[in-house]
């Protein structure tokens, strides 16, 4: 008797915590970046040399200290890990200066390589007119990209699964796992700011 009324119990407990399988497309999981141009490891006049004719600035650079861009970002994970959606707002900056707006991957203060091209969700100058940007992200938008405008052929961009492993991220599911270990962040490019980038946002879980 005492055996039956334990696993009674036991079902009516897994019971009461059970879900519906759908909610984790309609419930989330938050990160968010404020973007400045202080985050940038570098100004635009470090640009080694090797670079230069590829990703140079095409128009005069100002100092970091004054900029007057900043910028507002988000990615909510849908907790089944089936996409991602992301929002952006940035002030300061003229949309028609726009070249390329990346996620990256790497700690604070590094350089890292691309993990996704926000610019393949159509003409950025046009997208961010507004100043505003939403768009949804899956699987196949982490990918290894190739070739980006204003960048040699050949330069595969991604992000490992794990820092110090060889193995790509190449889900939905790899991309909040690095945002949990804050390796993500946003980097807006301009034609002043092209290597560095015209400001930097370091992804974070957000805060209530």
């Amino acid at each position: 008797m005492p055996t039956r009324l334990a696993l009674t119990v036991a079902l009516l407990t897994l019971s009461a915590h059970a879900k519906e399988p759908s909610v984790g497309a309609t419930t989330f999981t938050v990160y968010e970046a404020f973007l400045s141009p202080a985050q940038e490891p570098g100004e635009e006049s470090e640009t080694p040399k090797l670079l230069e004719k590829s990703l140079g600035a095409t128009a005069p650079s100002t100092p970091r200290e004054s900029r007057k861009s900043r910028g507002w970002g988000q990615v909510r994970f849908a907790k089944d890990l089936s996409r991602a959606y992301v929002d952006v707002q940035i002030d300061g900056v003229n949309p028609a200066d726009i070249l390329m707006f990346h996620i990256h991957c790497g700690p604070p203060g590094v350089l890292g390589p691309v993990v996704v091209n926000l610019g393949e969700h159509g003409s950025l100058p046009t997208t961010l007119a507004s100043g505003k940007m939403s768009l949804e992200l899956t699987n196949k938008d982490i990918v290894f990209i190739k070739d980006m405008k204003g960048m040699k052929a050949g330069l595969p961009e991604s992000c490992p699964a794990e820092l110090g492993f060889a193995t790509q991220t190449k889900t939905i599911a790899g991309l909040e796992s690095l945002a949990k270990k804050g390796v993500l962040y946003f980097n807006l490019h301009t034609k002043a700011h092209t290597y560095y980038g015209e400001m930097r946002g370091q992804i974070y879980a957000a805060q209530p």
